[in-house]
């Protein structure tokens, strides 16, 4: 069945985001077509991080608070489900326990010591590659906080793909898994790897190559950590997706840094 591109990105944006865009459909269809339109959720929650980081170092704030700004803007717009998920995730595998006790130990509330010392870590490596990237300059800086979120969606797109089972019943993740032919998810992943590297080219052919570069190790990256928790907890769940994207956001904004 042939999803409106209207119902994927109202998906998208709806479950992605806290902006105010109404979700008209809720099936395996729209999901479909939301998590394949994941990406472009990325650009937007990215591109106006970014540009509050570039605003304020364009009045004068030093490179360290724009990196802030532009890694708060999509923890805000995201209402830090995904850095949730990421803590969720770490206390589930850091637990050592089997799959259903650590699936009750990632569905609590608190978070445990794994999960604190993972976000403080994320966190930190973030915000670090953001300051180094916002010293270089606001285009820079604002291309850094595009690239790292658009990946991280990227992740969603690819985590979602045929093949991929749910760890449970309920909840989002399951929702969303396996909804994404692979044929689907690999050409969604081309075309944003492209971009990136069009967008690296405004700074030469070693931007062009870095910004894709930075893109494709951020997906194995989140790759890895993906079929490491299919094994120990059966599947993929809501909180899982979350870490995905955290991992991948940060190992782009790693990768940008280097060089």
């Amino acid at each position: 069945m042939r999803i409106p591109p209207l119902d994927g990105l109202r998906f998208a944006f709806g479950t992605l985001t806290v902006l105010p865009v109404k979700v008209t459909r809720w099936d395996r269809q729209a999901a479909r077509g939301g998590m394949m339109c994941a990406p472009l959720a990325g650009v937007v929650v990215g591109g106006l991080g970014g540009l509050l980081g570039a605003v304020l170092l364009l009045l004068g704030a030093g490179p360290l608070l724009a990196a802030v700004a532009a890694a708060a803007v999509p923890a805000a717009l995201t209402r830090g489900l995904h850095l949730d998920g990421l803590a969720d995730t770490a206390d589930g595998l850091g637990s050592g326990k089997p799959a259903e006790a650590a699936l009750r130990i990632m569905k609590q509330s608190d978070i445990g010591p794994f999960g604190v010392i993972t976000l403080v870590f994320v966190l930190l490596a973030q915000v670090a590659a953001l300051t180094q990237a916002y010293g270089g300059s606001w285009a820079r800086g604002a291309l850094a906080a595009v690239v790292s979120a658009t990946a991280a969606r990227l992740a969603l797109t690819l985590a979602a793909r045929g093949g991929i089972p749910a760890a449970r019943p309920e909840g989002l993740g399951a929702a969303v898994a396996g909804v994404v032919p692979v044929r689907g998810a690999l050409a969604v992943a081309v075309a944003v790897t492209t971009a990136g590297a069009v967008g690296g080219a405004l700074s030469g052919t070693y931007g062009a190559v870095r910004t894709a570069a930075a893109v494709l190790v951020a997906v194995a990256a989140a790759e890895l950590l993906l079929r490491h928790c299919t094994r120990r907890f059966g599947g993929v769940t809501g909180d899982v997706f979350g870490g995905l994207a955290e991992t991948a956001a940060t190992t782009a904004l790693v990768v940008l840094s280097l060089g």
